[in-house]
């Protein structure tokens, strides 16, 4: 029976962590489901979802222990359940951008929490704007409607909200190929 470990780590050269991580997990028989990876700062972060049986799992877990330890980087391990819909939800995706300024990620989240939509998958990056250099903020969601939300009321919401936070917004469905 097909059994879940969600692994995050944290630290080491980039390029070595992806490969030995994944040889790791292809060596105890695991399979990479999902994944995120990123540079951030000075330390490279992964996060995996892998799949196996309980066998596989229990090995990963004790190797993985020892991989951490022997190569510095910070290990988090555990076990889930697949992932259930028990609603009807709406996939929508969210770009938003502005000048960088405390508590962006915090608002956008109350926004859609308090209107009980999902929080699906949150991106965010600074960078410099090309022309004058200002400090930029952007941010990427992937959002869950419920069907009986009025989509047209929440997005007219989203963009006044987005307004008085002085960012610009796109909220569009996400299209399926």
């Amino acid at each position: 029976m097909e059994q879940l470990l969600v692994i995050s780590a944290v630290g080491g050269e980039s390029t070595k962590v992806v490969n030995d991580v994944a040889r790791l997990i292809l060596d105890c028989g695991g399979n990479i489901k999902e994944s995120r990876m990123a540079a951030l700062g000075s330390e490279f972060a992964i996060l995996l979802l892998v799949s196996g049986n309980w066998h596989t799992l229990g090995r990963l877990e004790r190797d993985l222990g020892k991989f951490g330890n022997s190569n510095g980087v910070s290990l988090h391990l555990r076990r889930t359940e697949p992932r259930r819909m028990g609603k009807e939800l709406l996939p929508f995706a969210i770009d938003v951008v502005g000048l960088d300024q405390p508590g962006i990620v915090h608002s956008l989240s109350e926004f859609f929490t308090s209107r009980k939509v999902e929080i699906g998958e949150i991106s965010t990056r600074c960078y410099a704007a090309a022309q004058t250099g200002a400090a930029m903020f952007s941010v990427q969601m992937f959002i869950n409607i419920p069907s009986g939300v009025h989509i047209a009321g929440l997005r007219e919401e989203f963009m006044v909200f987005c307004d008085q936070l002085n960012v610009d917004a796109i909220m569009e469905p996400v299209k399926h190929s």
